[in-house]
């Protein structure tokens, strides 16, 4: 499993950029790959590279469709193969959260 931490914005359009993020925020749920959207990111599970970056692309092109001239991405990933790993056994690791 792969978990990680995408930012999309777009850094052309002024100092308030929520209709671009919430444009991205739902372009990445349209994929179905559980996310989980945070004050500063969203956190993506995904089980392979390709359907990251498609999330990832997602996100991308529902900014650019709002006519944005600049776009920032920040990437961050968590590959790891020797273990299963969510977001959740993630979180319980650190004690901020268990599974329902």
């Amino acid at each position: 499993m792969i978990i990680a931490e995408l930012a999309v914005f777009p850094t052309s359009e002024g100092s308030s950029v929520s209709r671009y993020v919430k444009e991205a925020i739902a372009a990445v749920e349209a994929t179905g790959l559980k996310s989980v959207t945070g004050g500063m990111s969203t956190v993506i599970e995904a089980p392979d590279f390709e359907s990251l970056l498609r999330a990832v692309a997602a996100a991308h092109a529902a900014v650019l469709r709002l006519g944005a001239r600049r776009i920032h991405i920040d990437l961050r990933v968590d590959h790891r193969l020797d273990k299963e790993a969510t977001i959740d056994s993630k979180l319980r690791a650190v004690g901020k959260r268990q599974d329902p």
